[in-house]
């Protein structure tokens, strides 16, 4: 046995005779519970549906901590524990038998427990630093119950914390953790000053999905003058735009609603040539955060003291007459039809679980769509054109870097090569996307697409907006003032 071997083995050996030395108490009951409570991840899977529920960051937590929990469980207990077989301690000769827990008959080595506990805690604080930082006490008294009940070696805790937190580091391997810094805008513009919010017109959009009933009035407390706007849903949003500006000749036009609410009002406030304040009203609130106004104060510190900077557009126009713009992306191929049996199936099942099925049903029945990209023909799954550069550029994209360099982010899935369907699943399982000849990126001003078949249809901003066969796409420069403090 060589020297550091029979060191740990001393230093366990103290370790677990220190812990069975302490006095029978309440604590023995606790650590018991919390341990069996920890079994086969259940306890964390419950913290994972209350997260769930509170949505937004707690939601992209829980999604990242079941898949590092997963992740883990399957590596210690699937491949580390027959890899590394290890007898566990002998409680007997010193354990209080008033702790026992069902002692495993598994290897030792490593904790899968400490591993769980960590991975999912590490996740979890990855997207939420602060739900991580409530929950690390809990992950710590998990991983020392495993000790305190004598199933474990201390050796063994601390050998599964380590794989538990690389495994949700990997994470980051298949999906990126969101840059909350916001994207750098273009120069700083001036715009009028509007304490109290006079001279705003706000529109917002009650089916946006906002998971905060108190945004609006959150703005009416903080802009008493504005005028707040809520769309009809029965008729058109642009009717009601127009018909609002020019009967209150606003100097500026705000927004409360989701990412297809917000192009719809920054379109007007382009037309018009007035600024823009964006309240971060919608689900997911992507040109929000983007843009760095995250919550309602913010906005309204850049209103009221006249802070803005502009942003680019993108505009798509199709051989069918249609001009739409976007703010955030725009897509061809499965998504547009995601969208559509979404749209169908969101009254009788809701609109997460409609979009997941309707995903999985897309994808399942996919095929490829034949293509001209600037001249040069393809056959693809999916085109990705994106307002800006997105970042990360071999994953699936997260946030924007920079808004102000007038370049769309091109991205597509190539059909034409053997065996395409499996390598591009390879790739993504293996997180090496970026560098699969199936997958191609480009940076570039402006783009056209020709579809050598039938019409397909295009979304924007989560919106399918139209079927068509040519799509020309490009971009237009510091095309709104928005809002945003610019100054310290």
């Amino acid at each position: 046995m060589s020297y550091l071997r029979r060191k740990l083995v001393r230093t366990d050996v103290k370790w677990m005779e220190s812990t069975g030395a302490l006095k029978p108490s309440t604590l023995d009951s606790v650590m018991r519970r919390l341990s069996r409570a920890a079994d086969h991840g259940v306890l964390w899977m419950v913290i994972a549906g209350v997260l769930a529920l509170i949505g937004g960051k707690p939601r992209r937590a829980a999604a990242r901590g079941m898949l590092a929990l997963a992740g883990s469980s399957a590596l210690a207990n699937g491949v580390l524990k027959p890899l590394f077989p290890r007898r566990r301690p002998p409680v007997r000769a010193w354990l209080n038998p008033k702790r026992g827990v069902e002692f495993p008959t598994s290897s030792s080595f490593p904790s899968g427990h400490s591993a769980s506990a960590a991975a999912f805690t590490t996740a979890v604080a990855m997207e939420s630093p602060v739900a991580g930082a409530v929950l690390a006490p809990l992950a710590a008294a998990v991983a020392y119950s495993r000790v305190h009940n004598g199933v474990h070696w201390p050796s063994d805790v601390f050998a599964g914390i380590a794989v538990g937190g690389a495994v949700a580091a990997g994470t980051r391997k298949w999906w990126a953790v969101r840059d909350e810094e916001p994207a750098d805008l273009g120069p700083e513009c001036v715009v009028p000053a509007l304490p109290g919010g006079e001279g705003l017109v706000v529109f917002t959009n009650p089916g946006s999905g906002s998971e905060d009933d108190g945004i609006v009035d959150a703005i009416r407390k903080s802009l008493p003058a504005a005028v707040i706007v809520e769309f009809d849903p029965d008729i058109d949003f642009d009717k009601q735009i127009e018909a609002k500006i020019g009967e209150s000749k606003p100097q500026a036009v705000g927004v409360c609603g989701g990412d297809g609410t917000v192009v719809t009002v920054a379109d007007a406030a382009t037309r018009h040539d007035l600024p823009l304040a964006v309240f971060p009203g919608g689900t997911l609130n992507h040109f929000a955060r983007d843009v760095g106004v995250a919550n309602v104060e913010e906005t309204v510190t850049a209103v009221e003291s006249g802070q803005a900077a502009f942003v680019d557009h993108a505009v798509v126009t199709t051989d069918t007459g249609v001009t739409a713009r976007f703010l955030n992306t725009a897509s061809l191929g499965g998504y547009p039809d995601a969208v559509r049996l979404r749209e169908k199936w969101e009254p009788r099942f809701g609109k997460w679980p409609a979009a997941g099925a309707a995903m999985i049903r897309v994808l399942a029945a996919a095929e490829p769509m034949r293509v001209t990209i600037d001249g040069t023909d393809n056959n693809i799954w999916m085109l990705f054109v994106g307002n800006g550069r997105y970042s990360p550029g071999d994953q699936v994209p997260m946030s924007r870097p920079e808004l102000n360099r007038g370049l769309l982010d091109v991205r597509y899935l190539r059909a034409d090569r053997k065996f395409s369907r499996i390598r591009l699943l390879f790739a993504a399982a293996t997180g090496t996307l970026g560098s699969s000849p199936v997958y191609v990126r480009e940076l570039v001003p402006a783009l056209t697409v020709q579809v050598n078949e039938e019409s397909v249809a295009i979304a924007t901003d989560g919106e399918v907006v139209a079927d068509a066969r040519r799509f020309d796409f490009e971009t237009e420069p510091a095309a709104v003032a928005v809002y945003r403090i610019t100054k310290n």
